[in-house]
């Protein structure tokens, strides 16, 4: 029989550093959305985050590279209850200065602890609560906190590890390489000659905010991206700011017209995908050098949104196109050599500065080792149930958003499904809440965490091995889209046998 956690001596030298209702790994995006929403409906339960890094913020705290904005608007990758005040399209500062006013506004700094990494999760049924190593990276202090429910909020790409590949002859240049998730402070780009790897949304921010200053960018994909150039100013919100309306009903009203332009771009993208293919190229062809060949630079592999769509406001990566402070080469690396880079067609780029914007490596629930009553998780193994948590793991919800609509949006309905979860509990009198799968999901087909044919980005496909699985019902699929879920999510059944309460 297996050991449960009470029966498990504690690990030598781990500090007991108390015990809470609730505790939120994370203190970026989502980890203080779901704090905010933890200390109005359940006020009266003990609340704690911890947060590996040094600061709050999560990726608009590690990334902090020249240009870094979003590309989702502010009024719908903010939150619902706080307006969103600035340009429709934000700078990573600005994002951070957005989340420094929540935490401020709702108390929520006492609550966090800086520079704690959660090592390992272990669920002990016999005492009903999960025990928490976890590391000070500041002291190398162990520590070891309980809490009854666990949330997940950590995002889900790795801070530490980027992702670079390794190319031919990498060893042999001499000049400066960086990854964008590590730009160094203060690096000078007057002057150089600068090569930006990529084609998504990382280099055509970065390489508008470095090509002015540089003798020149070339900016070296092995494919094209789709790209959308909207307003960074949305005109109705100008208007509706210039006639004093409440900052409330401006956020809303932007809100909601933000998600209606979703909606649509979504479900063109899926009915009618050629339409939208002519739409992004239509688009962007006035903004280019004449004669610029489209086909080769800018017309992608896939489908429209089958991979995130780079969005430039006000078309700043193609002004430097124009002004010729830019250029585009579409070719494959052949090797590095000592002063840059030779591509497959024989031409060789030099380069005093290359910059790896080659994406990232994925991070499931922050690299934490799980345990449930003395068993490892394989997490390989396990389906989601909704998106929102895991076949066999009691107590313990997560955060994933969206990847064709702002990350927020699902944010905010799944804290809205874990508040309802909570509150089932409370009312049933259980301790405990565990998906199971029932008699009738026996058979059920266990697919992949996604479906290349639906999103097929490079960062997704690289981590299909150490991903949890889907099944092909209800309620263990996930990758659905807002305009299904703020139906379904709302409505869910927390009493349809899938769910096992104790």
């Amino acid at each position: 029989m297996a050991t449960t956690a009470s029966e498990t001596p504690a690990r030598p030298g781990a500090a007991d550093a108390g015990h809470v209702d609730i505790l939120i790994i994370g203190a970026g995006l989502s980890g203080i959305g779901a704090a905010h929403y933890a200390r109005e409906r359940f006020g009266d339960r003990s609340l704690l985050i911890l947060e590996a890094r040094d600061h709050q913020g999560g990726t608009w705290w590690t990334h902090r590279y020249p240009g870094v904005r979003s590309d989702s608007d502010l009024f719908t990758y903010g939150y619902r209850f706080k307006p969103w005040r600035g340009p429709a399209i934000a700078t990573g500062p600005e994002i951070l200065s957005y989340l420094d006013e929540v935490i401020s506004e709702d108390g929520l700094e006492a609550y966090i602890r800086y520079l704690h990494r959660v090592t390992s999760a272990t669920w002990s049924t016999a005492d009903r609560r999960w025990t928490m190593e976890v590391t000070r990276t500041d002291t190398g202090e162990r520590l070891r906190f309980t809490t009854g429910f666990l949330w997940i909020c950590p995002g889900y790409y790795n801070h530490d590890r980027p992702y670079q590949p390794r190319w031919k002859g990498l060893d042999r240049y001499q000049g400066v390489l960086i990854h964008p998730q590590r730009w160094p402070e203060g690096l000078d780009v007057t002057g150089k000659r600068i090569i930006v790897i990529g084609s998504g949304a990382t280099a055509a921010t970065l390489i508008p905010a470095i090509a002015p200053d540089a003798a020149h960018v070339t900016m070296l994909q092995r494919s094209p991206s789709y790209f959308f150039a909207p307003p960074r100013q949305n005109e109705l919100a100008v208007t509706l700011r210039s006639l004093d309306t409440p900052e409330e009903w401006t956020h809303e009203i932007l809100r909601r017209s933000y998600i209606a332009q979703s909606d649509q771009l979504v479900k063109t993208a899926f009915e009618a995908p050629e339409a939208l293919h002519a739409f992004f190229i239509e688009s962007i062809r006035p903004q280019l050098p004449d004669g610029f060949d489209i086909d080769k630079h800018f017309t992608p592999r896939y489908r429209p949104w089958q991979q995130r769509i780079g969005v430039v406001p006000e078309g700043d990566f193609f002004a430097v196109l124009r002004s010729g402070q830019a250029s585009i080469v579409t070719d494959t690396i052949e090797t590095f050599t000592e002063t840059g880079i030779e591509v497959s067609s024989g031409e060789e780029i030099p380069a005093d500065i290359i910059v790896t914007a080659t994406g990232f490596n994925m991070s499931l629930f922050g690299d934490i080792a799980f345990i449930v009553d003395g068993e490892p998780v394989d997490f390989t193994e396990r389906v989601t149930w909704r998106g929102v948590m895991i076949s066999g793991v009691p107590n313990m919800a997560y955060v994933f958003g969206y990847l064709r609509y702002s990350w927020t949006l699902r944010l905010e309905i799944v804290c809205d499904l874990v508040a309802g979860l909570l509150r089932q509990m409370e009312d049933t009198g259980a301790t405990m809440v565990t998906p199971s799968l029932r008699p009738a999901d026996a058979g059920m087909e266990r697919r992949p965490f996604c479906d290349p044919e639906n999103f097929s980005s490079g960062y997704i496909m690289r981590s299909q091995d150490i991903l949890f699985k889907q099944g092909d019902q209800e309620p263990w699929t996930h990758m659905l889209e807002y305009h299904e879920e703020r139906e379904t999510l709302p409505n869910a059944d927390l009493d349809d046998g899938s769910l096992v309460y104790n």
